[in-house]
């Protein structure tokens, strides 16, 4: 029916048109456009475009898509071996039961800084990151390596095999004022080559992220995404690496902070030299001077760090240092802040010797004190054990039937890079045998911090020694 009707509108419509158009034609009309492109005042001259355009123009060619892999393992605390932050669980943090793998990808940014391919970003970017990929700008996807990362910094170290690639200089972050103009480039939410703009909103931040917090505020505009991209000032040089915001909701709200450039310098250059970061280390822990702490400890001001505690055996105890001195300088370099005092001991060279300035009883007193190296943390070895019972025994076919059984290793743990392998039965820790968890918890607990550990393991009806690294 809906065909027919049309079909036979048709010839009316024809005739109308026959009848009308001479009509039409004989009319003479020119209506008036509904705008005009004339301007209505003097022409003013034209604005200078603004500098930006020509910097995001030259600039993001250099910054980079960092996409990671990685695969997490659900956890939960061995049943009956105690306290769950013990350091049992710390040690072997569990196992029996497990959730299943996941395979978990994620986005960042990164952006270059030498031509051969060097590439920096966040650690956390790629923390335990199985697989890294950069996508440059020109939409070439190379895998990555990591030279090396530092937690402490939240700084890492990327190497792509590409040569003659677009850079970022870098400039000099102590040089940055308040109120100062600057730009963001990343990957916010995966949109690649994003650029905002904003200003420094404040220096020396501390948002509780490392013991070396020392953040550039800033509300140009940093989202999930933009961590490890560049901060760039007016000359077009890097001045930060975007790393944090503050939101409820998970987007920008105008608080975003970034690393300073100068304190990233001599951490990338070592990682690139060595894959690691080596610190001073002084022996102290301080505290903010308070007004009242000020006139309680005899100070003319505020300032300087207030020595709380002091490490048996360290650098500062050898040198004199005590509790309820204030360090007022070090190295020459004045201490108007407690939290500064910790980023420019790292920053010595170990074994140097450096003049400290303290404030004991109202009075300074200059000590000399030789700077030691920071030891690291020792990494975790992680596996999932169970001790062993004749019907375990019987169930996976193993002649042992005392030990402890290895169910499960943590992949890229110490563990696992010494050759722990699930299916092995630890008989021996440090030449101590071992019967049940419980030999193993009581054995562990009894290690020197920053020992090596000795296992003797039955494998395939066979012996076998295995040491875990400290």
């Amino acid at each position: 029916m809906k065909r027919w009707i049309i079909a036979a509108t048709a010839p009316l419509a024809v005739l109308a048109l026959a009848i009308v158009v001479p009509v039409f034609a004989l009319q003479k009309s020119n209506p008036a456009p509904l705008w005009s492109e004339h301007p209505v005042a003097p022409a003013a001259p034209a604005p200078p475009p603004s500098p930006w355009v020509q910097l995001a123009r030259e600039l993001k060619p250099a910054v980079v898509n960092v996409s990671t892999k990685r695969v997490e393992e659900g956890r939960r605390r061995l049943e009956g071996s105690g306290d769950a932050q013990g350091p049992f669980n710390q040690f072997f943090r569990q196992f029996f039961g497990d959730q299943p793998r996941r395979t978990v990808r994620s986005l960042g940014s990164g952006f270059i800084v030498n031509a051969d391919g060097y590439v920096v970003t966040n650690n956390h970017v790629v923390d335990g990151a199985t697989e890294i990929k950069v996508t440059l700008a020109d939409g070439r996807e190379l895998a990555a390596k990591v030279l090396g990362r530092d937690p402490k910094t939240d700084l890492a170290l990327l190497k792509i095999d590409a040569t003659g690639l677009p850079l970022i200089a870098l400039g000099d972050s102590t040089q940055l004022q308040v109120g100062e103009p600057v730009m963001a480039i990343g990957n916010p939410f995966g949109l690649e080559q994003t650029v905002t703009t904003g200003i420094v909103s404040a220096t020396g931040r501390v948002i509780g992220e490392g013991p070396y917090d020392d953040f550039i505020q800033t509300d140009a505009s940093i989202n999930p995404g933009n961590s490890g991209g560049p901060l760039i000032n007016s000359k077009g040089q890097a001045v930060g690496i975007n790393t944090a915001l503050v939101s409820q909701s998970g987007g920008s709200v105008g608080i975003g902070f970034a690393i300073p450039i100068n304190l990233a310098k001599p951490v990338l250059t070592q990682l690139a030299a060595a894959g690691r970061v080596e610190r001073g280390y002084l022996g102290v822990a301080v505290q903010r001077v308070t007004p009242d702490l000020a006139k309680t400890f005899k100070l003319e001001g505020s300032q300087g760090a207030l020595v709380a505690s002091v490490a048996a055996g360290s650098p500062a105890m050898n040198a004199g240092v005590k509790r309820g001195d204030v360090i007022v300088e070090y190295d020459g370099h004045r201490i108007a802040r407690s939290d500064a005092l910790p980023r420019v001991v790292a920053e010595t060279p170990v074994g140097k010797d450096v003049a400290l300035v303290v404030v004991r009883d109202g009075k300074p007193v200059t000590l000399s004190v030789k700077v030691a190296r920071l030891a690291e943390a020792p990494e975790r070895a992680v596996l999932a054990v169970q001790t062993l019972t004749p019907a375990l025994a019987r169930q996976f076919g193993l002649h042992e039937s005392a030990g402890v059984l290895v169910r499960g290793v943590e992949g890229a743990s110490p563990a696992a890079d010494a050759g722990v392998q699930p299916g092995d039965v630890i008989a021996e820790i440090d030449r101590q045998p071992v019967k049940s968890v419980d030999d193993l918890e009581r054995a562990i607990d009894k290690r020197q911090p920053g020992s090596s550990t000795l296992l003797l393991v039955h494998r395939n009806g066979g012996d076998l020694y295995i040491a875990l690294g400290s």
